[in-house]
């Protein structure tokens, strides 16, 4: 069988080389087989990581702008991973997916609602494998919960609250301590720094507009906080408990989004804050709330102690409740529940995330679930909560057509002018 000349876009943090040698290791760790497949290329900004990924890659060419892989190698590559920082995710994958590649993007897939539309639009148009980096999805314990919220175990759920207590972000210095964050400033950083002799500055910036390097942007994740790179915990850590929600619930647009919990700064995302979304009815689904949870905000039902205060998912139903971790799921109240059954297995237990999508590249499994045209609508609604939170009023959405009605003004943050040099079109 032919190999598979896959290119490993590596980005920012060692987690990328952990994405590489899954995939390469993939086939004899989950599969008992050889998958075939060939890294071909490397690319990095930081020559130091991209050095030390080479020595085990020795055959693969080394890149440090993706712009020049893309214009020397497109042609002989089958598949890339994108595993850059968020607000470069939309400009490593579309020349791929236009080139009709297989595409593995890391979680979140893009930095805002316009990139994400635009890469979930060129996915379908490819009609190629494609899957976002939402490790969690392929474990066994979401798609048993999936199972349960489906078979109305819970009965009909009105509700589902996911909250997580990390807290990195806009806040006090002793909110800061408290909530163990990585580093503290309320304000952009004024001091000029030298970027490290290993790291291309001016390409990790990229599409932003330029600032100068300072330690309080890079490494990650110590970037994710800055509105320019990242969207914060509500991006990141919602790409993972959102997604539980999404899928069990089989959601897609909202029409309405409101947030708050902590003062709007402009540069800097929250530590800690709270979003309520409304999803109209759905494939014979009834209307549902969903809300989000970061940092010290928690859900009523945690506050009074009738759920667990430990970072989940809570699915509020008409028959009881279930609250949900990425390894066990409980329902509540646990006696009204002591006989009960699971129901029959229908979601396969999968191969791994990544296994999934190589797979897949190959012909030799599914489509992967966590595809773009999934991760897409998911990607989409973390990103307006955020685009409601900064606008600091409730945002009625017109999914269609991309528009805020209600207030229009609010639609600045659903994309940005680039840096000259940088394009999607």
């Amino acid at each position: 069988m032919m190999n598979h000349q896959l290119a490993f876009r590596m980005g920012w943090c060692n987690r990328v080389s952990r994405v590489a040698d899954n995939l390469s290791e993939i086939a004899s760790e989950k599969q008992g087989k050889n998958l075939g497949v060939e890294v071909i290329a490397i690319c990095d900004i930081n020559t130091r990581t991209l050095e030390r990924v080479g020595e085990k890659y020795p055959a693969a060419r080394r890149y440090v702008d993706f712009r020049e892989l893309y214009a020397d190698r497109l042609d002989d590559i089958d598949a890339v991973v994108v595993s850059t920082t968020e607000h470069t995710h939309a400009f490593a994958t579309l020349p791929a997916l236009r080139a009709k590649k297989h595409v593995y993007c890391e979680k979140p897939m893009t930095r805002d609602v316009y990139e994400c539309r635009l890469v979930t639009e060129a996915a379908a148009e490819a009609g190629v494998m494609t899957q976002q980096g939402t490790q969690i999805h392929s474990k066994d314990n979401y798609r048993r919960v999936v199972e349960v919220i489906q078979s109305g175990a819970i009965g009909t759920i009105k509700e589902a609250h996911s909250f997580v207590d990390r807290a990195w972000g806009w806040q006090t210095a002793e909110q800061a301590i408290a909530n163990r964050d990585l580093l503290h400033t309320q304000e952009t950083p004024t001091n000029k720094m030298i970027p490290p002799d290993d790291l291309n500055w001016d390409l990790w910036v990229g599409p932003a507009p330029y600032r100068d390097f300072h330690e309080y942007y890079w490494p990650g994740p110590r970037w994710y906080r800055w509105w320019d790179f990242g969207n914060g915990t509500m991006s990141d850590l919602g790409s993972h408990r959102n997604d539980l929600v999404f899928w069990a619930l089989d959601l897609d647009a909202p029409t309405s989004v409101r947030a708050g919990g902590a003062p709007i700064h402009y540069d800097i995302a929250p530590a800690s804050m709270w979003a309520e979304y409304q999803y109209p009815e759905r494939n014979g689904r009834p209307a549902v709330k969903v809300f989000w949870y970061q940092g010290t905000e928690r859900p009523p039902a945690v506050k009074e102690g009738i759920a667990p205060n430990e970072n989940g998912v809570l699915f509020i139903g008409t028959k009881g409740m279930l609250h949900a971790t990425y390894s066990k799921y409980t329902l509540l109240p646990e006696e009204d529940f002591r006989d009960f059954e699971p129901p029959a297995r229908i979601i396969e237990s999968s191969p791994g995330q990544h296994a999934e999508w190589v797979l897949a590249c190959r012909g030799e499994g599914p489509e992967p679930l966590c595809n773009f045209a999934y991760a897409g609508p998911l990607t989409e609604a973390n990103h307006l909560g955020n685009v409601a939170f900064r606008s600091g009023k409730k945002i009625q959405w017109d999914a269609k057509k991309m528009r805020i009605p209600n207030y229009p003004a609010a639609e600045r943050y659903l994309a940005r002018t680039y840096r000259k040099g940088w394009s999607l079109t």
